[in-house]
This record gives structure tokens, C-alpha cells and sequence, in this order.
């Protein structure tokens, strides 16, 4: 099933962004109960990396943003797995393409922006802790630099 699709938000098709995007609502705003701005104007900047299975279902999927946007360094963010395909090491197979496609561009560093309970996920990778804990829209985050 491994085929991702990496694309910038103008190469995207409009039904692409619309099954992106009510993932992304239907597991930050509705699973986690989180009311918050899920547009933030940061779209228009990233490159969007997400694997459809043979349906076209989107499986897992993050956005990659350039240096200076989020972080000094180029960030991974909106990191998840479809809540039907969980347990199947999606995640650890997303993660692991988008740093494939970071180095491949020539990054050196890569920080995100992590659910606390996934640190060790993170840690996994190569992430090393690099900030205190603290709140983002009502869930515990921890910063994570990753350099290569």
C-alpha cells in the first residue's frame, strides 16, 4: 500500500484538501475535543504528505513546513493516522517518510511541536527533548529537535 503523495498546497487537488482536512478536523477538533483554529494560514506553505490506501482513504498524513514558519528549523506537524488504521505502525512509517523527504531537501534539522504522551514515540526517531512541558489548546505539548 506504501505509495505517499507529497504535495505543495497549490499542487493540491481541491477533493485532496477536503479529505485532508476533514481528517485532520475529525481526530484534533472532534476524537481529541479540542476546539481550535484549524486553518492557520500555514497550508499555503507546506508541503503535504499522505498515504491513500487502494480506495483512496487517507490513511496517515502530516504537513512538512520550511525553515522560519514554525520553528527556526523546518517542523513536521498535523502528524496522524486515521483513527480506522491505528496499530498497524502507520505512524512510525509516516514519521519515518517525512524525514526521508526533509533530508532529501537538504534540511540539517527538523523540530516539532509533540503530544506529551509521545515523547518516546518521537524519542524513537532521534528526537531529543528541547523545551519545558506546556499547554497548547488544552493538551500537554513538548518541543523536539531532531537534527541530522
Amino acid at each position: 500500500m506504501e505509495n505517499w503523495k507529497l504535495k505543495t498546497f497549490d499542487q493540491l487537488t481541491t477533493t485532496e484538501m477536503y479529505n485532508l482536512l476533514s481528517l485532520r478536523t475529525a481526530v484534533f477538533v472532534v476524537e481529541q475535543n479540542c476546539p481550535y483554529q484549524e486553518l492557520d494560514g500555514k497550508d499555503q506553505v507546506a508541503q503535504h504528505l499522505w498515504l491513500e490506501n487502494e480506495a483512496g482513504e487517507v490513511v496517515a498524513l502530516c504537513r512538512l513546513l520550511p525553515q522560519g514558519f514554525s520553528f527556526a528549523e523546518a517542523s513536521i506537524g498535523r502528524v496522524l493516522v486515521n483513527p480506522a488504521y491505528r496499530g498497524e505502525n502507520w505512524g512510525r512509517a509516516l514519521v519515518k517518510a517525512a524525514l526521508e523527504v526533509l533530508q532529501q531537501a537538504g534540511e540539517d534539522a527538523v523540530t516539532i511541536e509533540a503530544q506529551y504522551y509521545l515523547r518516546d514515540f518521537y524519542r524513537g526517531f532521534g528526537f531529543v527533548e528541547n523545551s519545558e512541558p506546556f499547554d497548547e489548546d488544552g493538551i500537554k505539548h513538548v518541543n523536539m529537535k531532531l537534527i541530522f
